[in-house]
C-alpha cells in the first residue's frame, strides 16, 4: 500500500494502439522534470516498438511489478487532465460490452486536442453549493483517507480507475518483443480487468432466474465493490431485475450504498395509470410518501399532465436517481420538458446530459436550456469546428458548463457530478456509432447511469423494444399520462377503409395513393385557414422506375444502377410555389449511380420502351398537390433544404420523414402517404421505425385535428397509431422478438468478413456453451464493407452468433480474446465484430 507523500516515479500509461492484443497498460519512468505535469488523466507521448505513439497516463505508482529498466516518458503533451476516473471506467465497461478496445472507445469519448484553445485559460468555476452523492467512479483512484476504514471501497475505486491487472512494463531493448508478444503482469487480460471493474452477470443472471437467493434485500447495505460488480455486463442494465435491485447511492459518506427502489409504481398494472415516484427510504427500509417540490410543481406545471410527473421532478431535486421511459403526449413541447428536467437537476447542484438525434433537435433543446439555466448550457456536436468543439468540451471538463446537449458522442461528456442523463427518440439510427467498437448511445447511457447512480430518461413519442425491456425488467419505470389526458391531446387518426361504412363510401380507398377522404379533409382545413402536412417516405421526383409491361425494375445499361426521373421541381428544394408554378419539365430518366441519361430505354426482359413509376417522391407529390389545390402555397422540406418552422395560414407542406417543420398552433390535417414503403422493409425494426415516424408527424397536429395514414388498418402498427398506444406496440414487438429469439431478448454478435477471416476468428474463439452460429448470410443492403489494408474483396459475408443475455458478457469476452490472438498473426483480411447491430441482415 502506497503511503501519502511517497515518491511515485512510475507512470502507468495506456498507449492508443490499434492491435487488439496491445489493449493493456504499460509502465514508464517519469523524468524529474515531468513530475509535476505527469498526473493521472493527461495526454502523453511514449515510445513503443521504436515509434512515438499517443497515450493517456492512468496512474502514478511508487514501484513497478517489472524488475528491469523502464523506458522514460517522451513528453507530456498537456497538463490538462482530460481523462477523468469516471470516464476511464465507463470506457473500460463499453469496450468490454462491445468486444472492442479501450483505445477505440477513447477516440470516441475525447475529442482531438486544440492547443490554442487549451492555452486560453478558461477560469475554473466556483465549487458548487451542493455536491452529488459519492459514487465509486467519482472518487480519485488513489485511496482517500476516509476509505481506510473500508478497504473494499478503496479497492473497488482503485480497480475501477486503474485496471492494474492488465499492466505490462516496457523494457528498453525489448520493445519489439513487447509489441509482438506482450504478457500482462498478473496473467490477466484487459478484458478480464474490465469485467473485474464492472463485470460479472449477477443482475443479468438474476433476471433469468439465477442467483435469486443472493439478490440484495430492500433497505440492506451493500458495499461499493458489490455495486460495481455488474456494471460492465450490459445484461445488468438492459435486462435488470425488479426495482428492488436498483442501485441508489446512500446518504452515507463511507462509500456504502443501499439497494433500494428508485421508483415506486402505484396502480393496477395498467401502463396508462402507472405512477412514477422517487422517494427516499426511511430507517426501517420502507418507502414513505413524499410530495414533489412545491417550487418545481408550480414552476413547471406541464409535468402535472403525467401520472406522478411532479414526483419525478421532486426526485431529481432531492438528488435521487429515478429511471423512466417517458412517452410524451401528442403536441408536447418535448424540448422544453427536457430543459426543465435539466434545470431541476442543476438547481440541485448536479449536471445533466441530454442527447438528441440531429443538429436541428440540438438547436431546439439548447435554446430551451439556455432560457432556463443561462450560459451554463452548451451544445456538443460533430458539426462544430475543431476549436469550437474542444472549447465547449473543456468548459464541461472544468465544470463551467453544467448542462450538455449533444448528439451520440455527448454520452461521454466529462460533466461534474452527473445527476441526469436523458436521450430523446432513442430509436433513431443516428445513435448507433458507425466506428469501432460500434456502441449505441442508449446502451452507453444506461451503463453510465447505473454506474454513477444518476437519473436516466428515455423519452419519445414512440417507444423501442429495448426501452420496453428495461421497463419490464424493473430497472426503469413508465412515465406516462392517463388515457383520458392522451385522448384530449391527440388528433383523430384514421386509416382509409377502416370500417365497412367507409368502404361503401369509397370502395377503392385502400387501393389508391391519396383517397377521397384525405382530399376532402385537406380542402376543409385549407378553407378554414389551416395548414396541411403531407409526409412522404421518399425524396426526389420519381426515385424508382420499372417497365410498364412486365414490371421489371429499370436499370442503367452502363452500371446496372436504378433509373429515376431527376428532381428539378422548385418545391423539392424548399421553395414556395402556388398552383401550377414550378411543374417539372419532361425529362429523360437518369441513373442514380453514375448519372448517365438513358434517352432510349428498352426493357432487357421484354423489350418494351414504356416506363411506370414504382415510387412517387416528395417533388412529384408536391407537383400533384399543386394541381389539386390551385392558388394554395405548397412548401417542400427535405434533403438539403429542411424547414424548421413555417408560418400560420392555409398551405400544403410536403415533407420527407424526419424533416417535418413545426407550425404555430399545429397542423389541421396530416396525410401519411405510402405506408407500405415503411412497413414493407426487410428489417427487424421496420414496424417500430414506421410507428416512430408516423407519431413524430402526427404529434405536430393540433388536438382535434385529422391524421390519415395510408396503410392497412388491420396491421398492429397502424392500430397502435390510431389508439396512440406506443407502449402496447413496444410490448407487442418485444413479445414477438422474444418468441423468435431476436434482440433485445437475446445477445447478437455479427461478424463481417471473408469466409477465411471469419473462420480464423471462430477457430480462435472459445465460445461459451449455448451459443448458436447462424449463417453465413449476405451483408444487409447499404451496409459498408469492413476495412482492410488491401483491396476490398468482392465477397463479404456475415456470420451471426446468438446467445442468451445471461451469457452475453462471456460471448463478448470470448470474441475480444479471439481478436487479440488474431491480431498477433498480423492478418490483413477484413473483419468486423459488432455486438447487437441495428441492421442484422
Amino acid at each position: 500500500m502506497e503511503r501519502a507523500g511517497e515518491p511515485r516515479p512510475i507512470a502507468r500509461v495506456l498507449p492508443l494502439l490499434e492491435p487488439a492484443h496491445l489493449d493493456r497498460d504499460f509502465d514508464y519512468l517519469v523524468p524529474p522534470e515531468m513530475d509535476e505535469l505527469a498526473q493521472p488523466g493527461v495526454r502523453v507521448r511514449v515510445r513503443f516498438a521504436g515509434r512515438l505513439v499517443d497515450g493517456y497516463l492512468l496512474e502514478r505508482r511508487a514501484k513497478s511489478d517489472h524488475t528491469g529498466k523502464l523506458v522514460r516518458l517522451e513528453r507530456v503533451v498537456s497538463g490538462e487532465r482530460v481523462l477523468t476516473p469516471e470516464i476511464l471506467a465507463l470506457v473500460t465497461a463499453v469496450a468490454a460490452r462491445y468486444a472492442g478496445t479501450r483505445a477505440d472507445v477513447l477516440r470516441l469519448a475525447i475529442p482531438p486536442r486544440h492547443a490554442k484553445v487549451e492555452s486560453e485559460g478558461v477560469e475554473k468555476p466556483e465549487k458548487p453549493k451542493r455536491t452529488s452523492k459519492k459514487s465509486p467512479l467519482a472518487a480519485d483512484p488513489v485511496a482517500a483517507a476516509d476509505d481506510s476504514a473500508h478497504p473494499d471501497v478503496a479497492q473497488a475505486r482503485t480497480t475501477a480507475s486503474h485496471p492494474s491487472d492488465a499492466t505490462t512494463s516496457v523494457v528498453p531493448g525489448n520493445a519489439e518483443d513487447a509489441a509482438a508478444h506482450p504478457v500482462p503482469q498478473g496473467g490477466a487480460s484487459v478484458r478480464e480487468s474490465a469485467l473485474a471493474i464492472a463485470g460479472g452477470s449477477d443482475i443479468g443472471d438474476a433476471a433469468h432466474g439465477e442467483g435469486a437467493d443472493t439478490a440484495p434485500v430492500q433497505g440492506s447495505d451493500v458495499s461499493a465493490t458489490d455495486e460495481m460488480t455488474p456494471v460492465a455486463d450490459s445484461d445488468s442494465v438492459s435486462m435488470a431485475v425488479a426495482a428492488d435491485a436498483a442501485v441508489v447511492p446512500s446518504e452515507s459518506s463511507t462509500g456504502t450504498v443501499a439497494a433500494q427502489p428508485d421508483l415506486v409504481v402505484h396502480g393496477d398494472g395498467d401502463h396508462s395509470t402507472a405512477s412514477v415516484a422517487a422517494v427516499p427510504a426511511d430507517e426501517s427500509g420502507k418507502q414513505p410518501v413524499t410530495a414533489a417540490s412545491p417550487m418545481s410543481a408550480a414552476e413547471f406545471p406541464a409535468w402535472g399532465r403525467y401520472v406522478h410527473g411532479h414526483s419525478f421532478l421532486g426526485a431529481l431535486a432531492a438528488g435521487r436517481g429515478p429511471r423512466a421511459g417517458w412517452q410524451a403526449l401528442p403536441g408536447e413541447d418535448w424540448a422544453r420538458r427536457l430543459a426543465e428536467l435539466a434545470a431541476v437537476t442543476v438547481r440541485g447542484g448536479r449536471s445533466a446530459v441530454i442527447m438528441v438525434p440531429d443538429q436541428r433537435d440540438l438547436d431546439r433543446v439548447l435554446g430551451e436550456c439556455v432560457a432556463l439555466v443561462g450560459e451554463s448550457a452548451v451544445g456538443l456536436a460533430a458539426g462544430l469546428g475543431p476549436s469550437a468543439r474542444y472549447r465547449r468540451w473543456l468548459s464541461v471538463l472544468r465544470g463551467t458548463a453544467r448542462v450538455v446537449v449533444g448528439t451520440r458522442s455527448a454520452v461521454f461528456s466529462p460533466v461534474k457530478d452527473l445527476g441526469l442523463i436523458a436521450i430523446w427518440d432513442d430509436g433513431d439510427d443516428t445513435f448507433a456509432e458507425p466506428r469501432s467498437p460500434y456502441p449505441h448511445a442508449r446502451e452507453v447511457a444506461m451503463l453510465r447511469a447505473h454506474e454513477t447512480g444518476a437519473a436516466f430518461v428515455a423519452g419519445g413519442f414512440s417507444r423501442t423494444a429495448e426501452v420496453q425491456a428495461i421497463v419490464e425488467s424493473g430497472w426503469a419505470h413508465d412515465l406516462l399520462a392517463d388515457r383520458a389526458v392522451v385522448r384530449q391531446a391527440m388528433p383523430r387518426i384514421t386509416a382509409p377503409g377502416d370500417t365497412d361504412a367507409a368502404l361503401e363510401r369509397d370502395p377503392i380507398a385502400q387501393a389508391i395513393r391519396i383517397p377521397a377522404v384525405a382530399f376532402t379533409e385537406a380542402r376543409k382545413a385549407i378553407k378554414a385557414g389551416g395548414p396541411v402536412l403531407v409526409q412522404v417516405p421518399r425524396r426526389g421526383y420519381i426515385p424508382a422506375l420499372a417497365c410498364a409491361k412486365c414490371r421489371t425494375p429499370a436499370r442503367c445499361r452502363h452500371c446496372n444502377g436504378p433509373l429515376a426521373l431527376p428532381d428539378s421541381a422548385p418545391a423539392s428544394r424548399g421553395a414556395l410555389r402556388s398552383g401550377r408554378e414550378g411543374v417539372a419539365e419532361a425529362q429523360s430518366p437518369a441513373c442514380r449511380w453514375c448519372g448517365i441519361t438513358e434517352a432510349a430505354f428498352r426493357c432487357g426482359a421484354c423489350g418494351s420502351r414504356a416506363l411506370r413509376a414504382v415510387v412517387i417522391g416528395a417533388s412529384r407529390t408536391a407537383e400533384e398537390l399543386g394541381r389539386a389545390f390551385p392558388g394554395v402555397p405548397v412548401r417542400g422540406s427535405g434533403g438539403s433544404s429542411i424547414l424548421n418552422t413555417v408560418p400560420e395560414g392555409p398551405q400544403v407542406v410536403v415533407s420527407t420523414i424526419g424533416a417535418e417543420p413545426r407550425v404555430p398552433g399545429g397542423y389541421a390535417v396530416a396525410m401519411l402517404l405510402d405506408g407500405w414503403a415503411l412497413l414493407g422493409r426487410a428489417d427487424l425494426r421496420a414496424a417500430e421505425d414506421a410507428l416512430r415516424r408516423w407519431m413524430s408527424a402526427a404529434a405536430l397536429v393540433r388536438p382535434g385535428g385529422r391524421v390519415i395514414v395510408m396503410a392497412d388498418a388491420g396491421i398492429p402498427t397502424v392500430q397502435a397509431l390510431v389508439r396512440w398506444d406506443p407502449v402496447w406496440h413496444a410490448g407487442f414487438e418485444l413479445e414477438q422478438r422474444t418468441e423468435v429469439r431476436f434482440p433485445p431478448a437475446v445477445r447478437f454478435a455479427a461478424i463481417d468478413g471473408t469466409s477465411d477471416s471469419i473462420a480464423e476468428l471462430l477457430g480462435e474463439a472459445q465460445l461459451p456453451d449455448g451459443v448458436e452460429i447462424l449463417g453465413p448470410v449476405p451483408l444487409p443492403p447499404g451496409a459498408r464493407k469492413p476495412f482492410s489494408s488491401g483491396d476490398s474483396p468482392a465477397e463479404v459475408e456475415r456470420m451471426i452468433l446468438r446467445a442468451d443475455r445471461a451469457t452475453g458478457a462471456a460471448l463478448s469476452r470470448a470474441l475480444a480474446a479471439a481478436q487479440a490472438v488474431r491480431s498477433t498473426h498480423r492478418s490483413d483480411a477484413p473483419l468486423r465484430v459488432q455486438i447487437d447491430p441495428i441492421d442484422i441482415g
